[in-house]
Order: structure tokens, then sequence, then C-alpha cells
């Protein structure tokens, strides 16, 4: 089977400058070719990189791209000239991946040599699939996003399936460090940012250091905190810091840096034993990344109650969720945490179905699936 994959404007394959989306389909890309498959991705022209190469078996074709903007307009004429120049590279195929906004709208009319198309919303759509015609399917990474999909477009909803998002369980589930008891470590893995609830989280801290008679237990903050990065600026990291200095004890706490290598990143979420994600981003959460790789790795999750963690956090079955609305959102997020931290034996036991349940995410298992789905795209093409 022959498949294309084209990625946005703004970054290269293989993704030496970040962004998720590239990280993942690098990855993807690498299990389609070692599965037998003929695999070309599309990415940005990258300083003196060739403008065509081939790497683990993977064919890359890279065309001139441009910086990402800070207006919306200007990205999406971006985008479009984009896939203008994508759209002319294509070469024929079976399957067109495209994470594009502009080039699924004529990909399917205009270039169905190119491959039956396929998209995967990294975002919560935002009116795009509207004009969506000629897709064979939609990968949607949670219910919600499903939703909105088929709101937008109703007939798209017999080739919309939920997917989740593919996750290294292998690497993230190896043996963790020597338990220590005798002090629970509670972690966050994400952007500083006010709509990650990160200042919730912090509240609720405040709350548990007041109760005397839990055991002892520390929180850690993971995660970029400029703006370029999607946070919330220095000025807010510097607050959070502030309120953690008056409230906690020295050595109770700490906010570290993004860990970009996977590794490392692997290392901190075995290091912990809860991890907790308080986001607020009702419209802006698709999945929930950090969830599942933590689970992976072994810790219990506590999360707030937004629909798409739905999909994978069972609550009482493999992580606790409280309720994220009204003043009294710190106060639940304090007593789900305070439950896990005097009880080692429930703590255990959920991080342990945790585990288990975000196995299917695993990317050779996500890849054999995918396969599955494409090869069944493939044959309906020729019918």
């Amino acid at each position: 089977m022959k498949i294309n994959v084209v990625m946005g404007f703004f970054l290269p394959v293989p993704p030496e400058s970040g962004g998720a989306t590239e990280k993942t389909w690098h990855r993807l890309a690498l299990e389609f070719t070692a599965r037998g498959h003929e695999v070309t991705v599309f990415s940005r022209e990258w300083r003196n990189w060739p403008k065509s190469e081939t790497l683990g078996g993977v064919g890359h074709r890279r065309i001139p791209g441009f910086d990402h903007r800070r207006k919306l307009w200007q990205n999406l004429a971006l985008d479009f000239i984009w896939s203008l120049r994508a759209h002319r590279q294509l070469p024929p195929a079976d399957i067109a991946v495209v994470h594009t906004l502009a080039l699924p709208v004529w990909l399917g009319l205009l270039r169905p040599a190119a491959g039956r198309v396929v998209v995967m919303p990294g975002r919560m759509p935002k009116g795009q699939y509207r004009h969506y015609r000629r897709i064979a399917r939609v990968l949607a990474t949670s219910t919600p996003v499903r939703e909105k999909v088929v709101a937008e477009n109703p007939s798209l909803g017999a080739v919309t399936k939920i997917y989740g998002y593919p996750i290294g369980w292998q690497a993230l589930a190896r043996t963790r460090p020597a338990a220590t008891p005798e002090t629970v470590t509670l972690g966050f893995v994400g952007r500083l940012h006010p709509e990650k609830g990160v200042d919730l989280l912090l509240d609720a801290a405040l709350q548990l250091q007041s109760d005397t008679t839990l055991p002892r237990w520390r929180l850690v903050l993971c995660g970029p905190d400029s703006v370029m990065a999607g946070g919330g600026g220095e000025n807010f990291r510097l607050r959070l810091e502030g309120k953690l200095r008056r409230g906690l004890a020295d050595g109770q706490w700490s906010i570290r840096p993004p860990l970009n290598r996977e590794e490392a990143l692997a290392d901190f979420y075995r290091s912990l034993d809860v991890f907790c994600y308080p986001s607020l981003a009702a419209t802006g959460e698709t999945f929930g990344v950090a969830i599942a790789e933590a689970m992976a790795a072994g810790a219990a999750p506590v999360v707030s109650d937004l629909a798409c963690f739905r999909d994978f956090v069972r609550p009482g079955m493999n992580g606790l969720t409280f309720d994220h609305h009204g003043p009294a959102a710190s106060r639940h997020l304090a007593d789900a945490l305070a439950q896990l931290i005097r009880d080692p034996a429930r703590r255990r036991a959920l991080a342990a179905a945790a585990q288990a349940d975000v196995q299917r995410y695993d990317f050779s298992r996500y890849t054999d699936v995918l396969i599955e789905d494409f090869i069944g795209l493939t044959k309906l093409s020729r019918s």
C-alpha cells in the first residue's frame, strides 16, 4: 500500500524543531514502513536538508514553507498556499493523510489518484469540516471531537471514527523506580497556562497542606511558561512560584522546564504516584496525551470532568475525576487527591488498571488498527 502524509507548513519532518503532530506521524510513518508499506511524507523545507531523501525507509519531500504567524487570517492564507504547493507534488497513492486545513477541500475531487483522503483533527474543529466532501476517514481523537465534526458536516458521520491518540506505551511502561512510600509525588505535565487549571491545582495543594493528618506529599509541575510555547508567560509562572513559596514548605514543590527528550519525560512520568490534569479548556482539549502517557508510566490519574477524558479515564476504575465547575472546584480536587495520598493500595490499583487500559494506544497497536482501516478504504475505492 502506498501512503502519502502531508504535514503543515511551518515545521519539518523528522521533527527536529518539535511539533506533537510531526513527532507522532513521523513515528507512524516508520511503523507503516516497517510493515512493508511505501510512505512519502511532505513537510517544510528546512535549513540545508535535501529536498528529497529516504530515511528509515520513509520517503521525504520538502516544500518551501512559512513561519507560523500570530494572526489567524495570515495562517489560513499560508495554509492555502502550502496546500496548493503540496497538491502539485503528490504522487499516486492509495491513502493521503492530510494535516492542512485547505487541501482536504478539493484533493479527493481534483486528485483522486493521490489517495483516499484521511484527516485527523489536531484541535477542535472550527468550521472547516463544513467544506469537506470527498473524505474517506476522519480519525477523531475523542467523542467530543467526533460530535463536533458531525455537527459541522452530518455527511461525515459514517466516516468519522474515534481513534484516540498514539503514545509510546512500551517505553513508558518500563520498570518504575523503587517506591518511596514516605512521600507521595503529585505531578502535572503541560503548558503552564490558566486554561490548564494550574491555579486550581495550586489552590488544592494549599488546602491539602492544611490537613496535618495526610502522609507526606510533594507537588511537581513540568512544562513551558513562555507565550510562544503556549504558556501563560513569565509573570504567570512567577505568580505560581510566589503562591507555592507562601503556602508550601521548602522542598515540597518544584516547577521544572519542559523535558524535550522522550527518555527524560518518561523518567519524569515514572517518578509520579499521582498525575493531576485539572484542565478547564472545555473547547480546547481533544484527547489528553499527557494523561495517557502518565497512565502508561504507572501513575494514577486525577482529571477534571471534561468529556474528552471520559473515553479512557473511568472514574473509580482506573482514576478519579472531579467537578471542575464553580467556586468549590479546588475543594473537590483536594478531596480527590487526598483520597489517593491516604490510600496507597487504592492508588496502586487504579494505577495498574490505568496502565493496562491505555495499552491500546501504543504505537504498535494503533498502527495495526490504522493499517487495517486503510486497507479497507482502498478496497472500497476499487469496488
